[in-house]
């Protein structure tokens, strides 16, 4: 990602509080062994002097600070008392340290990286069209939502009532699993653990007790899970939705499922599951979508398409819409003249099929989409083509391998494939993104992961105490930990919180984006902030066993590694919820 420096005003406060640091590093030396995954913070926090570094880099590990108060406290005094003392000098220590923390905000515009790559590297570049190159705004969303919502009543017979319901643009968020047969909605984590709190039936949260119990506990099966693209077939009770559009379809299925709730009526909820699917398929298959008005934005589309164009980057577009939709909305980002900038455009390619089905042939359609029924001997530039399938296109251009960079929105559509069979490298545009790294620059989500995380280390070192007072104490701190983490959660979602984020872990969403893209970013118009000679380096975080203190690749930090203030932001980049 881009270097970005430390600010001065940031060292002069860093040699202010180094004391302050050497006494909270020993309250969170009982975190030292976490790994810290997030790659949304920093690169550099630049050097710092070699004194200071020794100073916050050399802090005895065996004892903590708050282990050492209360075996330093006279036995007279009460354990309730004690415990409460240290509590409170925790809260001033991180309270003092929350001015240096509150500097080191994250670019949204920066490009992340999952897998080193180099653009110096990359000869081609390919793009998916829908929430890549092309942007819209939330009327379209809810124009889907109610389309489908009226083929329900229309075509299928479902009552009359249902056309109450609007679309609510902030309920769900991407990458939840719906549960067809139980009709439940939720986030699961990289691990397979439901988020508890975070399961909806209907639009209601459904008592972690009833989910516990449904499920034997939180952890769902392998066996139930979604399969490889995230669909729910041969056995699989699960759906994951991944896709941007899917976001009217939760929000349909979780309005019908509350309707027929609360009118007691006996419903097959998947019935309901397939009715509803079939309804948002009719309104993209069948073009009503595309014969709507829509606003559409390019966030700088033209820009990075007219930078590697004059670079002499070869391009192409491989895209599920159909062509004069596609051609409507580039000549608005782009021009009339949109086409010149790539070498072949490929429209209603089927993805993920397109990438796996040997059998389709490419077949040309005219700029009045008319289709001609010639062999494909090539791919020419100016031409359209429809369907056809990756080996073909492999052969026809000789584009393959690590040469090849493509973007998409889609983790498993556009992605998964290219990057497991195909060895393309691979790019994802997560325009939620943008959003949440604005929230985590907020005061407000600073200071409150500083003290959830200071309070953690807490909870973790005193739970040694056994007796009653004690744990009084420390149940009490697990409460607030507890209120904490779900405050955390609501600020970016009030029903299912960060896109990235289950509390501690990350998601199956954000698991499956670690793998299958080398880099990811907000949206295309990232690509601007660099040359075609950068190198992206993901973060080498700690594992598990291994000590977190790494030294960092500017040779300026040198053997002293990372700083305690290093460590502390990353821990507060965790994005616990």
């Amino acid at each position: 990602m881009a270097p970005l420096s430390f600010p001065l005003s940031s060292l002069l406060k860093l040699k202010d509080c180094a004391q302050k640091a050497n006494i909270f590093c020993n309250v969170l030396q009982g975190l030292h062994h976490r790994p810290l995954r997030s790659r949304l913070w920093k690169r550099n926090f630049g050097a710092v002097a070699h004194g200071v570094g020794q100073l916050l880099s050399h802090q005895p590990r065996g004892k903590s600070y708050a282990a050492s108060v209360c075996s330093s406290s006279s036995d007279g005094q009460d354990m309730t008392d004690r415990l409460w003392s240290v509590y409170n000098e925790t809260k001033k220590q991180t309270e003092d340290l929350l001015p240096v923390i509150s500097t080191n905000s994250v670019n949204p515009n920066t490009i992340f990286a999952n897998n080193e790559m180099s653009l110096r590297d990359i000869e081609i570049y390919g793009f998916d069209y829908d929430y890549t190159l092309a942007f819209y705004s939330r009327h379209l969303h809810t124009l889907i939502f109610d389309i489908a919502r009226d083929i329900l009543i229309t075509n299928l017979r479902y009552p009359e009532g249902l056309r109450n319901y609007e679309y609510i643009p902030d309920f769900a968020v991407r990458g939840l699993h719906y549960d067809v047969q139980k009709a439940l909605l939720m986030k699961i984590d990289a691990f397979h653990y439901i988020q508890l709190g975070t399961v909806y039936r209907g639009l209601h949260p459904v008592p972690d007790e009833e989910v516990i119990a449904m499920y034997e506990g939180s952890h769902v099966p392998l066996e139930i899970m979604s399969d490889f693209y995230g669909k729910s077939s041969h056995g699989h009770t699960m759906k994951q939705f991944m896709d941007i559009f899917s976001l009217p379809e939760m929000t349909l299925l979780s309005c019908v499922n509350d309707f027929f709730m609360r009118h007691n009526i006996d419903y097959e909820p998947v019935h309901l599951y397939k009715d509803v699917k079939e309804a948002i398929r009719d309104v993209h298959v069948k073009g009503i979508m595309y014969r709507a008005k829509f606003i559409c934005y390019g966030e700088q589309s033209h820009a990075v398409l007219k930078k590697l164009s004059e670079h002499g980057k070869k391009m192409f577009l491989i895209t599920n819409s159909p062509f004069d939709f596609v051609d409507r909305g580039m000549h608005y980002i782009v021009g009339k003249d949109w086409m010149d900038l790539f070498d072949v455009v490929i429209v209603q390619a089927d993805k993920p099929g397109f990438f796996n089905d040997r059998r389709k042939p490419f077949r040309r359609v005219t700029d009045k989409g008319a289709l001609l029924w010639d062999r494909i001997h090539k791919l020419e530039k100016g031409k359209i083509y429809k369907q056809g399938n990756l080996y073909e296109f492999l052969r026809l251009t000789g584009w393959r391998g690590s040469k090849v960079l493509y973007f998409g929105d889609h983790i498993y559509s556009d992605l998964a494939d290219l990057t497991l069979k195909h060895g393309w490298r691979t790019g994802a545009i997560i325009p939620e993104l943008r959003k949440e790294i604005k929230i985590m620059n907020t005061e407000e989500y600073m200071h409150m992961m500083a003290w959830l995380q200071a309070l953690t280390g807490l909870i973790e070192q005193m739970q040694v105490h056994r007796d009653p007072a004690s744990q009084a104490v420390v149940n009490e701190w697990i409460r607030e930990r507890e209120a904490m983490r779900s405050q955390t959660k609501d600020i970016f979602n009030g029903q299912f919180g960060s896109l990235f984020r289950t509390y501690h872990n990350p998601t199956y969403f954000s698991r499956r984006l670690s793998r299958f893209a080398d880099i990811y970013m907000a949206s295309i118009s990232c690509l601007l902030n660099y040359d075609f000679q950068h190198t992206f380096f993901p973060r080498r975080t700690p594992l598990q066993h291994e000590s977190p203190f790494w030294p960092e690749h500017s040779p300026a930090v040198g053997f002293v590694g990372l700083t305690l203030l290093q460590k502390t932001c990353e821990m507060f980049s965790h994005m616990l919820e």
